[in-house]
């Protein structure tokens, strides 16, 4: 008599971020997501290598949060616009981080962000996920998963086409509620010292509203670009006092040589400005 021996099967292994689906087969939504991307990230660049001087941060633009294992895999994944993730290395494993995978790190993004072409309606869906016998019978709502699944504490949604921006964050009993603008129409990110709004503007040959951080004081957060050319106008601003300071040292009786030490340049700059 034999005896049978009965096993379980297992399901494969979840892909690694090398191997999950780069998208679900939908197309970026208009030509103004990706530069309101990049100027989010190159302006909040100083504030977050500072938070961070260890580097251990990331930002997603269009990437995928896993935060439940399906089949086919892109269908237990979110991808907001634009989100932060505080505290997780920029990359795994030697190689360019593509995906994160929530119940594998454990922590949420601080801020997710969506830019909205349409109504908002799939960027406000509360639909909970509905479980049964047979496994899940309908596709969580997005407002759900980052309210009660990944637990994002900023949720923000901007639409386009009427300039409205919401912005969420989690009440006492942990449910989202609306974040009030302040005194400028800005929306406080308290645990990152800066605030969220709208600013009107060109940025990459396109002027229009686009969201943007402002600090604590209502200053501006420059892009790299904007830093540069502030610092060339104050270069060029006391290059041309300097210009102007060396006849009148000099019509005081002032040798070069004073002038120089005076102004801290060389007698070769004072002979050529002069």
């Amino acid at each position: 008599m034999t005896q049978r021996i009965e096993t379980d099967v297992l399901p494969p292994p979840f892909p690694d971020h090398t191997q999950l689906p780069e998208s679900d087969g939908t197309f970026v939504k208009n030509f103004q997501e990706h530069p309101q991307s990049i100027l989010l990230t190159d302006s909040i660049g100083p504030v977050l290598e500072r938070i961070h001087p260890d580097g251990q941060y990331a930002i997603g633009q269009d990437c995928g949060i896993y935060w439940r294992e399906t089949e086919p895999p892109e269908k237990g994944a979110e991808a907001p616009d634009w989100f932060y993730l505080p505290n997780v290395p920029p990359n795994l494993d030697g190689e360019i981080r593509r995906f994160y995978v929530l119940w594998r790190e454990y922590i949420s993004p601080l801020i997710a962000l969506e830019f909205v072409l349409g109504t908002g309606e799939e960027e406000r869906d509360r639909t909970p996920l509905n479980r049964s016998a047979d496994g899940p019978r309908q596709k969580p709502g997005k407002f759900w998963v980052y309210e009660k699944i990944i637990k994002i504490p900023y949720y923000g949604i901007y639409e386009i086409k009427t300039g409205n921006l919401e912005v969420y964050t989690f009440s006492s009993a942990w449910n989202y509620q609306k974040l009030e603008p302040n005194e400028r129409g800005h929306y406080p990110i308290a645990r990152l010292g800066i605030e969220l709004g709208l600013w009107q503007g060109s940025y990459q040959n396109q002027t229009q509203l686009w969201l943007r951080w402002w600090d604590e004081e209502g200053n501006l957060l420059l892009t790299g670009a904007e830093r540069a050319e502030v610092a060339q106008q104050r270069a060029d601003r006391a290059e041309r006092s300097q210009r102007e300071s060396i006849p009148r040292l000099l019509g005081m009786g002032l040798t070069p040589e004073q002038v120089a030490e005076a102004l801290n340049l060389t007698l070769e700059q004072v002979r050529e400005m002069s």
